[in-house]
């Protein structure tokens, strides 16, 4: 181990750079004969004689010099020439030594000192064109693309081209607002049957029970189309044929919820449709007046009837959904009705959280849905309005109100009985600092007259309260 620290400090540098401390002998080139730097003798420091100052070993340069130039000395900095001297002459460049005319140690310093060439990478033709056809993902349907501007006239039929719609609003439901209105012309101009109609209604209704994400926009599609597809044929309207549907499935309902699992996952599907149809389905009375589907308030709550008679998790489930989404609309219309329907529910589920044998999770998604019916569905009602908002009728009434502070530093706000006596107070204050921002920035300038006679004596108490500091920091010092 000691034998790696004997030598003198900088001693061997340059060594494999093919430079010795000796300038040529066998130490200063590569290790010859295969001889490892183990194996080479080590000799003690030799003294330097005083004021000599020793060559350091030239540094490698950093890049290779170009090709044909090898021989040539790089040029240094050159020494300005003394008083009196007379310019060199310049030198003819001096042609480069051949390897016959060069000696063997010679051969091996320069084999040391080259530098290996760095490779460059061939450069890459790019095969991209500005003339290369679009791209499209798989997942995007450029059919739809092209008949949204030729119009439908690369469908052959309309189920094709519905399906295409359905697929593109399903994959991007933020282009409802400006594309159903295009979509619902062109159905003007196809859907003319009775048999285009009931199959426009039947792949509607089979996109919003097969795909979770997309029953809310299909009963948007649906409401958007009531009231715009112009065709009105014998067999009725498309929201009667919607309806006409619906009760298919509504029918089977007692079936459906004391199924397998497959039919009860496709009655569940049917039933959030018809929460989100009863809460999107607008139907237009004679005087005007938009109201919601009553037939559709039945049907929802014998639905719920049906999921509590077999009261297994799924089912339990479906109905928390059902009830989260429209239980609030449900008990407001049945309370303009005077009905008590919405109390029968929640005695229902409080029977099943003790009687029925669902899991603990479930047991406790009703209660909460409890709680929230208890809470007024999460909904914040105002006292009255604003503009017959009164310190007396409104608790809030003062609640973005500012919140000042007197002389003594005492808060108040406008419900203060004493609030505009003291907010008089502080605004006849203000006016005697008019130099003085909020934040007690003094913005005056020197020599105020009102502000020199400003007595600057200490209040008793913070006095009293300096000197109790006083002393307690000598005593500590003095500890």
């Amino acid at each position: 181990m000691s034998d790696g620290f004997d030598r003198a400090p900088g001693a061997g540098r340059g060594r494999s750079r093919g430079l010795g401390r000796g300038g040529g002998g066998p130490e200063g080139g590569s290790f010859p004969n295969g001889t490892g730097p183990a194996e080479r003798p080590r000799h003690p420091p030799q003294p330097k004689a005083p004021g000599v100052l020793q060559p350091l070993p030239l540094r490698q340069p950093r890049t290779a010099p170009p090709p044909g130039a090898q021989g040539e000395v790089p040029a240094g900095p050159q020494r300005p020439p003394g008083p009196g001297a007379l310019p060199e002459p310049a030198r003819p460049p001096r042609a480069p030594p051949s390897s016959q005319d060069q000696t063997p140690q010679q051969q091996n310093n320069e084999a040391a000192m080259a530098k290996p060439q760095v490779a460059v990478a061939p450069v890459l033709m790019s095969k991209l064109s500005v003339n290369a056809p679009e791209f499209y993902p798989s997942s995007y349907s450029s059919n739809y693309t092209e008949s949204y501007e030729d119009g439908c006239e690369d469908y052959p039929t309309l189920s094709e081209y519905v399906q295409d719609f359905l697929n593109h609003l399903t994959e991007q439901p933020g282009c409802f607002e400006t594309e159903i209105e295009q979509f619902a012309e062109t159905l003007n101009g196809w859907v003319t049957t009775d048999d285009t109609l009931q199959d426009l209604v039947e792949l509607i209704y089979q996109q919003a029970t097969s795909i979770p994400n997309f029953s809310y926009m299909g009963a948007r599609l649906c409401n958007y189309l009531s009231h715009h597809l112009t065709i009105n044929p014998q067999s009725g309207n498309f929201r009667q044929l919607l309806l006409q549907r619906c009760r298919t499935e509504y029918e089977v309902k007692d079936q459906a919820a004391k199924g397998d699992e497959a039919t009860r996952k496709r009655f569940h599907a049917f039933v959030l449709f018809l929460g989100e149809l009863y809460l999107n389905l607008e139907i237009k009375g004679t005087n005007g007046q938009v109201t919601r589907a009553d037939i559709l308030q039945i049907g929802l709550r014998e639905l719920l009837n049906a999921l509590f008679s077999k009261p297994v998790d799924d089912n339990l489930i479906c109905a928390v959904k059902l009830l989260k989404l429209t239980g609030s609309v449900l008990e407001d219309a049945w309370k303009e009705k005077g009905k008590t329907d919405m109390e029968e529910i929640i005695q229902r589920i409080e029977n099943v959280v003790l009687d029925a044998n669902c899991s603990r999770d479930v047991k406790q998604m009703l209660l909460k849905l409890v709680e929230l019916r208890s809470s007024n569905w999460g909904r914040v009602h105002a006292t009255s309005t604003y503009r017959e908002a009164t310190p007396e009728n409104d608790p809030n009434y003062f609640m973005n109100e500012p919140t000042f502070y007197t002389s003594d530093g005492v808060p108040f706000t406008a419900a203060d009985p004493d609030y505009q006596e003291k907010y008089q107070e502080l605004l006849e204050r203000e006016d005697f600092f008019p130099d003085y921002e909020e934040n007690g920035t003094d913005l005056s300038g020197a020599g105020d007259p009102y502000l020199d006679d400003i007595d600057d004596e200490m209040d008793p108490e913070i006095e009293e309260a300096y000197e109790k500091f006083c002393l307690e920091s000598e005593r500590k010092r003095k500890q």
